[in-house]
């Protein structure tokens, strides 16, 4: 098995690339239509003579070679992973199958893991033979390390930065919330990389503190969340100055037509691995899910009846719709003697990175939220998860409960349920089924929804 891009037969085809098969990716997925633009598209036609690199580097072990065909099915059942795509390479069971360098088994085993999780399982090798990958899996299922870790190997096998080179790897991410989350991650096993959001890596591009001729290795992380925040524009800017015979990560919680017609334009010949048993919206079956059905001014006091109950010292996540209403709230809870704070897009990069701060190491265990919290926030012991205002959309629910519950942890939501809320019954019930939760379906004033039986 070839151990480089057996593409490219000389230094610029890899260009051929933008006419092969499905899920081909192409160099000019963005029009140019001002300076900047052109600038963009100057930058991709300056990647001809661009050098062959190195991106397969997966050696299956024995023990994983010994696997036949009825054991592999029987561990993808159990752990509920389907996959997709041709030549799909057999599941690790044991961190010592993958093939990572020592220093990364030692960061491994001192994080406490005790094996792979699913999405780590098949989606190592998979990344690890240099080949495109979608991957769709749930919150909290360990896909940060499952494109971190490769991405170490990737680097270490490349020519070393020259001054002036960009990065090898780039992570876009929807928030800065995950980015910084997804560097604290990366900080532990040294590599070094880029990670940034859409419109931040562009300033930076266009004030020329980096650019990405390097790039080789590139991870489009939350790519629902980003379409949500409307980023597609500004995705396509960046990969049309990214080499097309890169290897891309293509991650998502769903798998909206949205997103797949986004990885139609960027990948190549894809792996896709599927861990939440199917690409139908599910909520993480670890989360205790309850359902209280009120009205808008009965919240408040069942916020507080709800606090007396289950505060404990623990970290509680109260999400809410608006700012406004995040401030209110929060406000009204510290008048009362609770210790919170709150979370938001208005507030200041600085501001929120304390409140982050105070709520990781318990000085502030109560934080109320907007969404900007609800995807990038991952700390690993958040109880409780209360939406006191139900989300827009049965993504923003499953996403928000995500936040506990996490890397095999248990976990508790409670969601405050209106008449306004009415339109989402039906499908709020399916996911509550579909997760084992015991649903009692009420009619108040002719409105199905869900409740805690």
């Amino acid at each position: 098995m070839s151990r480089f891009d057996g593409r490219a037969a000389d230094p610029g085809s890899y260009r051929d690339r933008r006419s092969e098969g499905a899920f081909g990716g192409g160099t000019r997925a963005f029009a140019p239509t001002s300076k900047a633009d052109s600038a963009a598209a100057a930058a991709a036609a300056d990647l001809d003579g661009l050098p062959r690199f190195e991106k397969n580097f997966y050696v299956e072990s024995p023990s994983v070679a010994g696997m036949t065909e009825e054991e592999v099915e029987a561990y993808r059942r159990r752990r509920e992973i389907t996959v997709e795509g041709r030549d799909v390479p057999k599941p690790v069971r044991e961190f010592r199958d993958v093939g990572f360098p020592e220093y990364v088994l030692q960061e491994i085993t001192k994080a406490g893991f005790v094996e792979p999780t699913p999405i780590q399982s098949q989606g190592w090798p998979m990344a690890l033979r240099g080949r495109d990958l979608i991957g769709i899996a749930e919150t909290g299922s360990g896909k940060t390390l499952a494109y971190l870790l490769p991405a170490i190997v990737h680097v270490n096998a490349q020519p070393i930065l020259a001054p002036g080179d960009g990065p090898i790897v780039l992570v876009l991410a929807p928030t800065r919330e995950l980015a910084v989350q997804i560097q604290q991650e990366a900080t532990k096993f040294g590599v070094e990389i880029v990670i940034a959001t859409p419109g931040r890596l562009i300033d930076m591009i266009e004030s020329h503190h980096t650019n990405l001729r390097r790039v080789t290795y590139l991870v489009l992380d939350e790519a629902d969340r980003m379409l949500d925040m409307g980023f597609e524009p500004q995705i396509k800017k960046i990969v049309s100055q990214i080499r097309p015979d890169r290897q891309t990560l293509y991650w998502s919680a769903t798998w909206p037509k949205e997103v797949e017609q986004l990885a139609r334009n960027f990948l190549f010949d894809p792996y896709k691995v599927v861990i939440i048993g199917s690409e139908e919206l599910k909520a993480n079956h670890a989360i205790s899910q309850h359902v209280e059905i009120l009205s808008e001014s009965q919240k408040y006091n069942k916020l507080v009846n709800l606090l007396e109950d289950i505060m404990d010292g623990s970290r509680i996540l109260i999400f809410m719709d608006t700012k406004k209403g995040c401030d209110q709230i929060t406000r009204q809870l510290r008048m009362d003697g609770w210790p919170a704070l709150s979370i938001h897009g208005d507030k200041s990069q600085a501001e929120r990175d304390w409140v982050l701060s105070e709520f990781k190491s318990g000085k502030s265990p109560i934080m109320t939220a907007t969404d900007v919290a609800a995807r990038g926030l991952d700390v690993k012991d958040v109880k409780y998860v209360i939406n006191y205002d139900f989300p827009g959309s049965l993504e923003d629910y499953v996403h928000r409960i995500g936040r506990t519950g996490r890397a095999g942890a248990k976990g508790t939501a409670y969601t405050f349920f209106t008449a306004a809320n009415a339109r989402f019954a039906k499908d709020l019930i399916n996911i509550l089924e579909e997760a084992g939760q015991k649903v009692t379906v009420i009619d108040i004033e002719g409105m199905e929804v869900a409740g805690p039986s």
